[in-house]
């Protein structure tokens, strides 16, 4: 699991790493709102923990752009600010979970555990449809036109992933993690193997979906023009 910490208090940014690791999370810092913001937009988190008062963009501006481009990334505001009227406002905003400072590490920790064991909202087996493909989940199957093509299971969660996170260049270290799982022992030449195998489906059944290669960070679900 990959935690997005944005807190412009360093020391204890670099606190709540070095906690959040130790209990095996992955984890990634950033100091401003801005900043904060084009992390989240690359999807690659399971969980974002957010102060309110930073820099650039405060807190709440964050959390309310990231709903308003229908990021569902849970997020627990973290912050001195406690008042009745911040929690509410911060939980009408958007917010999964309020905790204010300080607090014991160990709270923090069942907060996460907690908002972690909620089902997804993705879940269900609704079709996922882009470009000129539509993806039926439990059949693991492309339909495309009058054509089809059945995948495997990796192709399959590979696929999903895509389709989710439309247009967003996904790094090749959250591909692995959210396809094989965060502890998985995995070459990184099997992503580019999967990858090749799923280009191919795409093909096959004649699609204008195409998966980009960004140099250097992963890859992207697009549509070509051509």
């Amino acid at each position: 699991m990959r935690i997005l910490i944005i807190e412009d208090d360093k020391s204890l940014a670099e606190t709540l790493r070095f906690q959040l690791e130790h209990n095996h999370f992955e984890t990634d810092v950033c100091y401003d709102g801005e900043e904060g913001l084009h992390f989240i937009e690359q999807r690659s988190h399971d969980l974002i923990l957010l102060d309110r008062m930073i820099p650039v963009l405060d807190g709440i501006s964050v959390l309310k752009i990231t709903r308003e481009k229908n990021i569902s990334t849970p997020i627990i505001f973290v912050t001195a600010l406690g008042a009745l009227n911040d929690k509410i406002t911060g939980l009408d905003c958007g917010a999964d979970d309020y905790l204010v400072k300080p607090f014991d590490f160990e709270e923090l920790l069942a907060r996460i555990r907690c908002i972690l064991r909620r089902p997804s909202k993705w879940e269900g087996n609704k079709p996922l449809d882009f470009g000129d493909i539509s993806y039926h989940i439990e059949q693991k199957k492309i339909f495309c036109g009058n054509l089809s093509c059945s995948l495997s299971a990796r192709e399959g969660d590979l696929l999903e992933l895509f389709l989710r996170n439309p247009f967003q260049t996904i790094p090749r270290a959250s591909i692995l993690s959210k396809v094989w799982g965060p502890d998985a022992e995995v070459e990184d030449g099997n992503l580019d193997n999967y990858i090749y195998f799923l280009r191919r489906r795409l093909k096959s059944v004649k699609s204008s979906v195409q998966l980009k290669t960004i140099r250097g960070i992963g890859y992207q679900l697009e549509v070509s023009n051509v």
